[in-house]
């Protein structure tokens, strides 16, 4: 049992350390940050969040829920602001020689905003409400290879896996995979009754959240401010509009065409970071005429992904290659070919389909990713010269996650990523996954996947991981233009230290990481 063990794990390999990591991870590497100090209260809008949302893990969504469930809830493992995994729930792990068993001890003095304490059952209840074939849970194709759970005394779960995952720690990181507490019929997920570092105190879906610190929280570097509140504004205008005015202290999604102005305003700063964030267009592999791969490959030459990353990334960005893996990833293919706009090469696979012409729509709305619509029509312009009649269709923001993605056929589509290429892989492209929006079924990809996850040899796992970012860019669904920065802006009274890059905003942890000035 110890050839993978500790409480720490970074994309390079596996690290001992204790939970100290956890602190340490947030610290630069010449020194350390201002010191942080308590109080005030902080107003945050974010470009996410609809009437629809609900406070069930299984159904987030949009980077709104995302937040509000890092504040008040906890999992097993955290992704560090420097991509490495550190204990949370979890004081530490250890796996079996096949990697294929692994036992997590939990952490003492940790309880819920009710006051109960955190027990094992309480872990077992909260991976089980997304296990199962009668689950809707967007994680369900990730906590798939579970084939078991057990407890051993009082502070010790036992996964036990149907083959090796030396990427599991990782997995338990997931912004689904909150630890509620047990209940009759599973979790109780409904009260907003959590071990985070914030109480929730209302939750309007689509509107506004309000948070109060946890007094009883086991960490006591975190949360430094009195009381937050989370504003969902989708309307760009109006966002950046709260920002500048001062009714708000930050926001996301900038408008990348106006950062350069809003950063020149006094008391605001506009922040850009790189990572696995990606705009995408889902085609249904399912409906015609995706069902045919050459109408697929048509489409994916006739997108200009150097000037959407221009117009729409602002230079925010790179140009993807049409599979989710970032080039800062451990296993990112470097050595496929780059797809370029060719309409020649398009006209030629629509010919391979026995076309002449083409004609689709493209669904889209900047609740999609900001300047989704205009991604759209530039796309559109781009299609003309390979003979393909691209229609926009601009849906309605509100509703559009629940009625439009994986409704139409066609849709504008965006990804935060995954800090590890099995989590990502198994999220939204294994066959039948609750995110899989292109409907795409590959059986060798499929069979890699299972491989790769149990392969601990590096070498190996490379060459499997590679192989299916030439099938997913060259077979899948899916349209990958460009990996965008995640772009944010605030005020500058609000402070914080190195930025996490593995979601938006801090990882979308700022309500326990900054702090006013």
């Amino acid at each position: 049992m110890s050839l993978i063990k500790g409480g720490m794990l970074d994309r390079r390999g596996f690290l001992k350390t204790t939970a100290a990591g956890a602190v340490a991870a947030t610290l630069p590497l010449g020194g350390a940050w201002a010191a942080p100090k308590r109080g005030g209260h902080l107003r945050v809008a974010k470009g996410h969040g609809q009437t629809t949302d609900t406070l069930n893990p299984g159904q987030w969504e949009n980077g709104y829920m995302l937040a509000l469930g890092f504040a008040v809830h906890g999992r097993l493992t955290e992704v560090a602001t420097d991509g490495s995994l550190v204990p949370e729930l979890a004081e530490s792990w250890e796996a079996s020689e096949d990697a294929s068993e692994w036992r997590f001890k939990l952490r003492k003095g940790v309880t819920f905003h009710d006051g109960k304490s955190l027990t094992p059952e309480d872990v077992v209840a909260s991976i089980n409400h997304h296990r199962g074939e009668d689950s809707t849970s967007a994680a369900g194709p990730i906590v798939a290879p579970i084939d078991d759970m057990s407890i051993e005394g009082d502070d010790t779960v036992v996964f036990k896996l149907s083959g090796g995952n030396a990427d599991f720690p990782f997995i338990l990181s997931d912004y689904h995979l909150v630890i509620c507490p047990a209940s009759d019929d599973g979790i109780d997920w409904k009260s907003g009754n959590g071990c985070g570092s914030y109480l929730l105190k209302d939750f309007q879906p689509g509107v506004i959240s309000s948070f109060e610190r946890n007094p009883n929280h086991w960490r006591d570097d975190v949360a430094w401010f009195d009381s937050c509140e989370l504003l969902c504004i989708v309307d760009q205008n109006a966002r950046t509009t709260a920002l500048v005015s001062g009714d708000v202290h930050a926001i996301d999604r900038v408008d990348l065409k106006a950062a350069g102005l809003l950063g020149r305003k006094p008391g605001v700063e506009v922040e850009s970071v790189a990572g696995t964030q990606h705009y995408t267009f889902a085609m249904s592999t399912n409906k015609d005429p995706f069902t045919d791969n050459n109408v697929r490959q048509a489409l994916k030459y006739a997108i200009n992904r150097e000037e959407m990353v221009e117009k729409i990334l602002f230079g925010y960005g790179s140009v993807g290659n049409d599979h989710p893996i970032g080039e800062g990833q451990r296993f990112h293919n470097g050595e496929m070919e780059q797809k370029a706009y060719d309409p020649d090469k398009a006209k030629w696979y629509l010919k391979e389909a026995g076309l002449d012409s083409l004609s689709v729509t493209l669904h889209t709305s900047d609740a999609a990713f900001s300047g989704a619509v205009d991604a759209g029509v530039l796309f559109q312009n781009s299609a003309k010269e390979a003979g393909i009649d691209l229609k926009v269709n601009r849906a309605p923001k509100d509703g559009y996650w629940s009625d439009v993605w994986m409704k139409e056929p066609f849709t504008a589509v965006y990804w935060g990523g995954r800090p590890v290429e099995d989590q990502m892989f198994a999220t939204a492209y294994q066959c039948g996954a609750s995110w899989n929006d292109s409907f795409w079924c590959n059986d060798r990809f499929d069979e890699l996947l299972v491989k790769a996850r149990a392969e601990l040899d590096e070498d190996k796992r490379r060459e499997m991981y590679y192989e299916m970012q030439d099938l997913v860019g060259n077979q899948g669904g899916v349209i990958i233009p460009m990996f965008a920065n995640y772009v944010s802006a605030k005020s500058d009274k609000v402070v914080h230290g190195e930025m996490a890059s593995n979601w938006e905003m801090d990882g979308e942890r700022w309500m326990e990481r900054w702090w006013f000035a």
